[in-house]
């Protein structure tokens, strides 16, 4: 069956499922495939569980006579080229987001500031991948005016996909920094491949909103329409913002520079008072104000927005217990999100200060030297506890009072036993470490 052939009977079918443990009534079950799983061997179950049609392909596994179950080259790329094929047909406005660190926080914050005037759709959690993306884009309907849309990376060419699935109107690169080594090969691999998403843009005659104030943007941007946010001033800057303080939440500034006085200074300066940890959240919370204000939401309702999103999925939360004061940053870790998140640690006004830092996945052969520059970063800024969890911190050169363990499970025994009390602590690791566990014991 062709994409045409295949659209047709989604809009009459609407729900796409490729789990065959939830099959919503009049669905389309897509049979994915993976390293252990193959969604073929499911098709017929999910058609008994409701589904109206299930995609599949490998002819082993289809019926003579059961129209239901549909033949294709390849379920993903049929899957992929049906949210193509919906997204064109749709037409909706799209704002296509990625970077190293903070898209998904941009992404939600984005989502809340425009959603004050517009029916929006976004990316949720972060289903940013090949799978993740086309599901999202079979979301769309006639209803919603924009969508935003996260893309994430492990790979050259994986924007560059994903990019021509979404055909993203606007884009908006949040940062490059040191993640996905391994996959990348390189920091110039990472910033080639987050750049594919400009490529798009400038071939597509697509707009870019860009963080004035980081140059390995700027290198890359030349040939694009800019639409410019960041902190230090530019007469080129639709919205440019100051930080006021961090104790322990955001609290800065902004202006509009749409709107100015008869001697050219902004006639507005806001002040948001954020549910944010971090000062590096600054650069994200400017991009929502700056695009809010391309899209011309109100200046009240864009402040409204950025002080209602709290964040959530362990991302900079802050947790107060009966015993400690807990910095939650345990859903990724790379060697420019640790820096950040280190440097901001330092700043935070409270007394006693713990770290508890997992390893940072995918580093390749740059591991050693990047796990050793945060031990050294722990070092200058003197923290009254540290604790390193797993194999990669274990083999750096470290303080003996440093305390190091195996995984998380060995962490939790140490916690039951020395009952860390009266600390500010900062959890931060890759996901796959599992920190987040840590949380409740403290």
């Amino acid at each position: 069956m062709n994409i045409k052939e295949l659209y047709d009977i989604f809009l009459q079918h609407p729900i796409i499922t490729t789990d065959s443990r939830d099959v919503p009534q009049g669905s389309i079950f897509f049979a994915l495939k993976g390293e252990n799983f193959n969604g073929n061997a499911y098709a017929k179950a999910a058609l008994e569980k409701g589904a109206a049609f299930a995609v599949i392909d490998e002819q082993e596994y289809a019926e003579a006579g059961n129209e239901r179950l549909i033949i294709v080259e390849d379920v993903l790329s049929a899957l992929q080229q049906l949210a193509k094929q919906h997204r064109t047909h749709i037409g909706t406005t799209i704002i296509g987001i990625t970077g190293t660190n903070g898209k998904t926080t941009t992404k939600e914050l984005i989502a809340a500031v425009l959603k004050k005037k517009y029916n929006v759709l976004y990316t949720q959690g972060n289903l940013n991948n090949h799978i993740g993306v086309p599901k999202t884009l079979l979301q769309l309907n006639k209803e919603h005016q924009i969508a935003v849309i996260e893309m994430g990376a492990n790979h050259p060419g994986e924007i560059k996909a994903l990019t021509e699935i979404v055909q993203p109107d606007y884009g908006i690169i949040t940062n490059v920094g040191k993640a996905h080594l391994l996959g990348f090969g390189s920091f110039e691999g990472v910033i080639h491949t987050k750049g594919e998403l400009y490529d798009f843009l400038r071939e597509d005659c697509g707009t870019a909103f860009i963080n004035n104030d980081n140059p390995h943007l700027q290198a890359i941007s030349t040939g694009l329409r800019l639409i410019r946010y960041g902190q230090q001033a530019n007469d080129e800057l639709l919205t440019q913002g100051e930080l006021l303080e961090c104790n322990p939440f955001l609290k800065f500034q902004w202006s509009n520079g749409q709107r100015t006085t008869d001697n050219g200074q902004p006639s507005n300066r806001l002040t948001v008072q954020t549910q944010l940890i971090g000062s590096y959240n600054l650069d994200n919370a400017l991009a929502a104000a700056c695009i809010g204000t391309f899209f011309a939401v109100p200046d009240e309702d864009i402040n409204a927005a950025l002080e209602g999103y709290a964040p959530s999925n362990n991302r900079s939360q802050l947790t107060i217990t009966e015993k400690n004061r807990l910095v939650v940053d345990a859903y990724n870790a790379n060697p420019t999100s640790m820096q950040a998140a280190l440097d901001n640690f330092k700043l935070m006004p409270d007394g006693r200060k713990m770290c508890i830092l997992g390893d940072m996945k995918e580093l390749g052969e740059a591991s050693a030297e990047e796990h050793q520059k945060t031990i050294d970063t722990l070092c200058e800024y003197g923290f009254e506890a540290v604790w390193l969890v797993g194999e990669e911190f274990a083999k750096t050169k470290h303080p003996a009072t440093f305390r190091t363990f195996a995984d998380v499970t060995e962490a939790k025994e140490s916690i039951k036993v020395s009952k860390p009390e009266g600390f500010t602590i900062l959890i931060k690791g890759s996901n796959s470490t599992k920190l987040v566990q840590l949380a409740e014991l403290l």
